[in-house]
């Protein structure tokens, strides 16, 4: 009973092969800005792509012309096609600013097509560009909440066509992919869906793909994938990892993180230098100028350094406890879980990020 508690259907550790999103992507054109939009001078592929799209709707505009526009801004749009999606169906899109318009708050993202990998167009998109950012500015001062440079459109694309989607073979042969490839898991899907349907359907062909033996009907492969997606399964526990974010100084660590003892010293230098300023005032009638120099001090101190014991600790909470009983900063942690996992002391995998 405790093992049913940390079961997951299979559809959460594992998926079926094709069975994927397609990335799409676009080049277009947003007006009806607030004169935020791209500066022309410094951004002429603006210019250009409103001169074409002109063009295509019966407008000459006459060369060496210089349009101000303000209100105009090139942007790339990005989008993922699910699996199975039909034509006339609606997907959502982000759109993000390539020159350098101050803000897209506002505006009307014009039809853009929308390709895939093989330079196919799969989805049209077009419609009202929603931002989280706002700002405003005054007398040379501004202010900025969130990123403005950057929007979304909801169900704004259109699928024009859809990709080409074979489960399986003739014979129904289907593939089953791990998310997370590991030997012990593959063989507790092999079992679970093996005593599900009482015979052998499925075989394991490495840590990370199974194979199964699938009705050739469509419609019986619906139920048979459907009825695979059901299975409870119990995944092996993950290796024991430590996570360092170098940019933002977050660590965290999961459940299998061990710590056997070991001696810490952990010193902080800090280098204060204060600079004041000397004026040299000349004697009166002596014909001397005035001048100005800097008198700076410099003062190094280096706190703490002694060594402390860092008890042996077997669950996350312990290894917790023992942590933070070193009293060290996030970036000093970064640094003694390193040392720690080269002394042999950290028993896991540290990935920085």
């Amino acid at each position: 009973m405790p093992g049913l508690a940390q079961a997951e259907q299979l559809k959460e550790v594992a998926s079926f092969a094709g069975v994927r999103d397609n990335v799409l992507v676009g080049y277009g054109l947003v007006v009806g800005l607030d004169s935020t939009g791209d500066q022309t001078t410094q951004t002429p592929f603006t210019g250009q792509s409103l001169s074409n799209m002109l063009s295509s709707l019966g407008i000459t505009v006459p060369p060496g012309t210089n349009m101000q526009l303000r209100n105009v801004a090139a942007v790339m749009i990005t989008s993922k096609m699910p699996a199975f999606s039909r034509p006339g169906q609606y997907l959502d899109v982000v759109v993000s600013s390539v020159g350098n318009a101050k803000s897209l708050r506002g505006g009307t993202l014009l039809m853009t097509p929308l390709k895939g990998a093989d330079g196919q167009i799969y989805a049209m998109a077009q419609g009202n560009l929603m931002t989280g950012g706002a700002g405003a500015g005054a007398n040379g001062s501004s202010v900025t909440i969130n990123q403005q440079a950057g929007g979304r459109i909801a169900r704004g694309a259109i699928v024009e066509r859809d990709i080409p989607l074979e489960l399986g073979d003739q014979q129904g042969k289907l593939d089953l992919y791990l998310n997370e490839p590991d030997f012990n898991t593959a063989q507790k899907v092999v079992f679970a869906i093996n005593s599900e349907f009482g015979r052998t359907v499925a075989s394991a062909q490495d840590a990370g793909m199974i194979s199964l033996d699938g009705p050739a009907s469509p419609n019986a492969r619906v139920n048979f994938m459907a009825r695979i997606n059901n299975i409870n399964v119990t995944p092996s526990k993950p290796l024991p990892k430590v996570v360092i974010n170098s940019r933002t100084g977050a660590v965290v660590l999961n459940e299998g993180v061990k710590l056997y003892p070991a001696a810490v010293a952990q010193g902080n230098l800090a280098i204060t230098i204060d600079t004041d300023p000397l004026v040299s005032q000349p004697g009166a009638f002596s014909g001397g100028q005035t001048a100005t120099a800097n008198k700076s001090k410099i003062s190094l101190e280096q706190q703490g350094g002694g060594l402390r014991t860092v008890e042996s600790a077997a669950d996350l909470a312990d290894v917790v406890k023992a942590l933070n009983a070193l009293g060290a900063s996030p970036a000093d942690l970064m640094s003694i879980l390193e040392a720690l996992k080269a002394s042999g002391s950290l028993r896991a995998e540290i990935e920085i990020i």
